[in-house]
C-alpha cells in the first residue's frame, strides 16, 4: 500500500491510501477520490516526502519483534507451569521425604510438587533422583 499526500482543486490536502500509482489514477478518473471537505473529484497528488527504511526503523522493527516473540514464550512457560501444577500433588515442606520415597519404591509413583532449599535439591539429583525447579513467573512475585 501506498500512501499519497492529496490536494483539491481548492487546495484541502488530505491522504489516501492506494496499492499503487495506477490504483489511484484509475480511482481518480472514475470519480472515487473526492476530498473530504468540500467534496470536490478534482484531485491531484500532492508533494511527499518519501517513506525511507533507516536503521533506526529496522530496529524498531526488530525490537517489536523480539518483544512479541518474549510474549509468545512467557504465554507458552505460564501454560507449561499451570500444567505440571494440575497434574501434581503440592507436597509443600515435605518434597524432599517425599520424593525419596517415591524413588525408592516407598510411595505411589507421582508427579510432586513443593519447596526445598538448595542442598536439599542437590542432595536429591546426587542420589539420582530427577528434579528441576519451577520458574518463578512475573504474575507469582505479584
Amino acid at each position: 500500500m501506498i500512501r499519497y499526500t492529496l490536494t483539491c482543486e481548492h487546495g484541502h490536502e488530505f491522504e489516501g491510501w492506494f496499492s499503487g500509482s495506477a490504483d489511484f489514477d484509475s480511482q481518480r478518473e472514475r470519480g472515487f477520490v473526492s476530498c473530504p471537505v468540500c467534496g470536490s473529484t478534482q484531485v491531484e497528488k500532492g508533494l511527499m516526502a518519501p517513506s525511507v527504511s533507516t536503521a533506526r526503523k529496522k530496529e524498531e522493527r526488530q525490537a517489536l519483534a523480539v518483544e512479541a516473540l518474549q510474549k509468545e514464550a512467557l504465554a507458552k512457560l505460564k501454560a507449561a507451569v499451570a500444567e505440571v501444577k494440575a497434574n501434581s500433588e503440592d507436597v509443600g515442606e515435605r518434597f524432599p521425604e517425599e520424593a525419596r520415597r517415591i524413588h525408592y519404591g516407598e510411595a505411589e509413583a507421582r508427579g510432586i510438587i513443593g519447596q526445598a532449599s538448595i542442598d536439599e535439591a542437590e542432595a536429591l539429583l546426587e542420589e539420582g533422583i530427577a528434579v528441576a525447579p519451577l520458574p518463578v513467573l512475573p504474575d507469582d512475585v505479584n
